[in-house]
């Protein structure tokens, strides 16, 4: 099955920005629906950030007008553009195939300091 490798995470002050990125591997990423989710400490996994094969994007609440989520299949290549970080964004971040329960990879740790 299609694996993922994120990178891009670190630490950041608030208000600060990152841009993740996951590769994926295999040659059908053109056509999977990709989402981001993230994992803090204590809590489960939850739902980031989707985009399509056509490129219409969808958004958590919480990340919405903060967060963009772009595609290049040229790249195999998905990424999360993260601006006005908050420390309650601090978690790791997935990526996977939107919808997806299986298969994800090692994820790539952001910190927000406060």
């Amino acid at each position: 099955q299609v694996q993922f490798v994120e990178s891009g995470g670190g630490l950041v002050e608030t208000g600060g920005s990152l841009r993740l990125s996951c590769i994926a591997s295999g040659s059908r990423f053109s056509v999977y629906p990709m989402g981001w989710y993230r994992q803090a400490p204590g809590n489960q996994r939850e739902w980031v950030a989707a985009i399509t094969s056509a490129e219409a994007t969808t958004y958590a609440g919480s990340v919405k007008g903060r967060f963009t989520i772009s595609r290049d299949n040229a790249k195999n290549t998905v990424y999360l553009q993260m601006r006005s970080l908050k420390p309650e964004d601090t978690a790791v971040y997935y990526c996977n195939i939107n919808g997806r329960t299986t298969g994800w990879g090692q994820g790539t740790q952001v910190t927000v300091s406060s």
